[in-house]
C-alpha cells in the first residue's frame, strides 16, 4: 500500500512539474514558401486538435457575428469592421478582414468586405488615386483623405491570396486590383505631396505616404514577407524590386529593434533611430509596436531567411516580457525597457494593462523562440479571455484582431495562399 502511496505521490509531482521544466519548443528551421507546411504550436505542447479548431471558430465567430462583434453588413453586397471604441472604419481593419477572410476561405465576406472599401475608401482619381482614406464615419463619410500605408500592404497581400485562391472571374478581378494600387503607388511624382507607398531611396515602407508621414517608417508595417508574394505573384514587372524591399525591410528591423529588451518604438526613422519628436506616440512602445512579434513570426514561419537573428530576438522579448510577470506585464514601454512617463490612452480610457493584445503577439513569436519560456506565452495565451479589463475598458477591434491573427498563426492556419495548379 506503501509503493503505492509513494508511486501516486511522484506521479502527481510528475503532472505537477512547473512548464520552466518542460523542454523548449524547437522552432523550423525551413520556411513555408519552401515547404508549403506549418507548424500547430498548439498541438506539439498538447492541446487537442479539435479543441485547437473550435476555439479558432469561436475567436473568429466572436469578432464577425458575436454580441461584440467588429464585422457589419450593409445591404446585399457590402460589409465594413468598425473601430468601435473610436466609432470608426480604418483601412487597418479593413484590411486586416480581407486577410483574415482570404485565409479562412470565406468569400463571401472578402467580397463584400473589398466593395464597400473600394466604393468609400479608395480614391479613384487625383493625385491619391488608386489609395485609401484611412479613416472613415460608419456611413462612408471620410474622417480624412489620407492613406496609411499599412492599409495598402495588407490589401495588396490579401488581394493576391484572393486571385490564388478562387480566381478572378467571379465577379471581382483580384488580381488586377492589386496591381491598380501597386501602380498607382509607383505613379506618384510628389504632386500635392503624393508619395508612392515605400520610400525610393530607402525602399522601406512609409508611415503614410503623403507630406511628412513620408518622412519616417512604423515598425510594425514591415512585412518582408509580404513582398516576397508580391515578388512571386503580382505579376507587376517589379519582382526584383519587391525582394531588394524584402531584404532591406529585415535589415532595418535589425537596426529598429532595442538589442537587450527586444522592443521597438512606434515610429522611428528609416536609420533605425528614434524620432526624438517629443509627442507622446513616437519614441516608445506602444499600440502600433505590440504587432511586431507577430510580423518577425510571420516572416520566420514563411521564409526563414533570418532565422538566427529572429531567434535572438524571439527570445530577447520573451525574456524582457517575462522578467516583468508572465501575467502582468503592461503594454506601453520605453524602448530600453523602463517606464513611460506619460500614458498613451486607448479611445476614453487612460491606464496600464496586462493587454489582450500584446499576451497575443507576444504567444505568437513562439514560431521562432527557442526558450523555456515560450511555452507558458503560448499556455497564458490560450487562456486568455477576451472580456473588460479591471477599469472596465473592453477593445472589441484591436485585441479581438490580434487575438485572431496570432491563433490562426500559433495552430498554422495563417498561410502563403499558392495558386491552384
Amino acid at each position: 500500500m506503501k509503493s503505492i502511496i509513494i508511486a501516486g505521490i511522484m506521479l502527481l509531482a510528475t503532472f505537477a512539474m512547473p512548464l520552466q521544466a518542460a523542454k523548449p519548443l524547437k522552432p523550423w528551421n525551413k520556411g513555408a514558401f519552401e515547404t508549403q507546411k506549418y507548424r500547430n504550436v498548439f498541438v506539439e505542447m498538447g492541446y487537442k486538435s479539435e479543441a485547437v479548431y473550435a476555439k479558432l471558430d469561436e475567436i473568429f465567430n466572436s469578432l464577425f457575428y458575436g454580441p461584440n462583434k467588429i464585422y457589419f453588413e450593409v445591404g446585399d453586397s457590402m460589409a465594413y469592421i468598425s473601430d468601435i471604441k473610436n466609432h470608426d472604419v480604418r483601412t487597418e481593419g479593413m484590411s486586416y478582414g480581407l486577410m483574415i477572410a482570404v485565409q479562412l476561405d470565406k468569400k463571401e465576406i472578402f467580397d463584400r468586405l473589398w466593395r464597400w472599401g473600394k466604393k468609400y475608401m479608395q480614391h479613384q482619381e487625383g493625385p491619391m488615386k488608386g489609395y485609401f482614406a484611412w479613416s472613415l464615419k460608419t456611413d462612408g463619410t471620410r474622417n480624412s483623405q489620407g492613406p496609411a500605408s499599412d492599409g495598402e500592404l495588407y490589401y495588396v497581400t490579401a488581394l493576391i491570396f484572393a486571385s490564388n485562391r478562387w480566381g478572378n472571374d467571379t465577379g471581382i478581378n483580384y488580381l488586377a486590383e492589386a496591381q491598380n494600387i501597386l501602380n498607382c503607388s509607383e505613379e506618384k511624382n510628389g504632386e500635392k505631396g503624393v508619395l508612392p507607398l515605400i520610400d525610393r531611396e530607402h525602399q522601406l515602407i512609409t508611415f503614410v505616404p503623403v507630406g511628412f508621414g513620408a518622412r519616417f517608417t512604423d515598425p510594425s508595417y514591415h512585412l518582408p514577407a509580404f513582398y516576397e508574394v508580391w515578388a512571386r505573384w503580382a505579376e507587376d514587372g517589379r519582382a526584383d524590386y519587391w525582394r531588394e524591399c524584402a531584404v532591406k525591410s529585415r535589415e532595418y528591423l535589425h537596426k529598429s529593434i532595442h538589442p537587450v529588451t527586444g522592443l521597438n518604438p512606434d515610429y522611428n526613422n528609416y536609420d533605425g533611430t528614434l524620432l526624438n519628436s517629443g509627442r507622446i506616440i513616437g519614441d516608445a512602445f506602444r499600440f502600433d509596436s505590440w504587432r511586431v512579434p507577430m510580423n518577425i513570426a510571420l516572416d520566420y514561419s514563411w521564409s526563414n531567411v533570418d532565422k538566427k537573428w529572429q531567434q535572438n530576438y524571439a527570445n530577447t522579448i520573451q525574456k524582457f516580457l517575462y522578467s516583468k510577470g508572465l501575467t502582468t506585464f503592461v503594454d506601453q514601454f520605453n524602448v530600453d525597457g523602463t517606464d513611460v512617463k506619460e500614458i498613451l490612452p486607448a479611445g476614453e480610457h487612460k491606464a496600464l494593462r496586462h493587454s489582450l493584445g500584446l499576451v497575443a503577439t507576444s504567444a505568437a513569436v513562439s514560431l521562432a523562440a527557442k526558450n523555456k519560456m515560450s511555452r507558458e506565452f503560448v499556455d497564458q495565451f490560450w487562456n486568455a479571455k477576451h472580456e473588460p479589463y479591471e477599469d472596465g475598458y473592453f477593445d472589441a477591434y484591436y485585441d479581438g484582431l490580434l487575438r485572431l491573427f496570432a491563433f490562426m498563426h500559433l495552430s498554422g492556419n495563417y498561410q502563403i495562399i499558392f495558386p491552384k495548379k
